[in-house]
């Protein structure tokens, strides 16, 4: 591209959080950028420009895409960040529906925008596409599983995206934050299967991560790490922010697995929550006792 021509980005879920501090830090950095968001955005002064888009409809995302090339002429850099998570619960609170539905925002909706996106890049001859992962894309959080799993399904897909497209001059990187304070839990799925096994450690492990998130780093630092694998000549494909995420994946690559799984049980206090147990394995350890 010509050094007087304005790069384009398109980044979904930037109505708040995350996806509205990165749009708002790479409009300040030049790129003329459209933010989006399911439901109509309301009035707002900023940098960009927000357009409405469900990452879960095959017909809204081909729409937008087509409406962004029809006006600029072609996008250099995709952000997927649009998702969404479930409150603390077990795996098994969960329906089978539910977990399709978090899948479908979280998973298929970056596969939706890739897919409509890859073409123009690869006629451009270059692009950058930036998926929005997680820590627990490669540290699973207890009673998080089903959103643990969906970032690590996006971690296996950006690495073999990334060897499919660099050849042709587009690369692929997975942003990887921790805890970070953003009104991401106000749209917490809470559980549609919810056990009474499970309640105490449910409450427990939801305190224990709203005391982490109200001392979490601001989207601010995920942003600028966005913007740093955007710029990069050599992307690679992983970047964690710094602080808590950069600790977390060096602890997960070099410290012995034992020890970090008694240090996550440690932290999310898990050990010293009482377990209710249902009254039949309460009978049978008192028979296995007396016997």
């Amino acid at each position: 591209m010509s050094n007087n021509t304005k790069r384009i980005a398109l980044v979904t879920g930037a109505s708040s959080g995350i996806g509205a501090a990165t749009a708002e830090r790479l409009a300040q950095a030049g790129y003329t950028v459209f933010g989006t968001s399911r439901r109509a955005a309301p009035a707002a002064q900023r940098p960009f420009e927000m357009l409405t888009l469900d990452v879960t409809n095959d017909v809204s995302v081909d729409v937008l895409v087509k409406e962004v090339i029809r006006r600029v002429g072609r996008i250099d850099l995709l952000v997927n960040n649009a998702g969404f998570g479930v409150a603390p619960a077990g795996a098994e609170e969960s329906s089978i529906e539910q977990a399709q539905a978090i899948f479908d925002t979280n998973f298929f909706g970056v596969i939706r925008m890739t897919r409509a996106v890859v073409p123009h890049m690869r006629r451009q001859g270059e692009g950058r596409i930036i998926n929005i992962g997680s820590v627990l894309g490669f540290l699973p959080m207890p009673y998080g599983a089903l959103y643990s799993a969906t970032k690590h399904a996006i971690e296996g897909y950006s690495e073999s995206l990334d060897h499919e497209l660099r050849t042709r001059g587009i690369r692929v990187s997975v942003i990887e934050p921790a805890y970070t304070n953003t009104p991401f839990d106000v749209n917490l799925l809470e559980a549609d299967a919810k056990l009474d096994e499970y309640h105490e450690v449910r409450s427990a492990v939801y305190q224990r991560g709203k005391e982490l998130m109200a001392n979490a780093q601001g989207p601010a630092v995920v942003a600028d790490t966005v913007l740093k694998a955007a710029l990069a000549a050599r992307p690679k494909l992983r970047y964690t922010p710094s602080g808590l995420a950069s600790r977390l994946r060096l602890l997960r690559r070099f410290a012995p697995s034992g020890l970090v799984d008694a240090a996550l049980r440690k932290d999310l206090r898990l050990d010293a929550v009482p377990m209710s147990l249902p009254r039949a394995s309460a009978l049978e350890k008192s028979a296995a006792q007396l016997s």
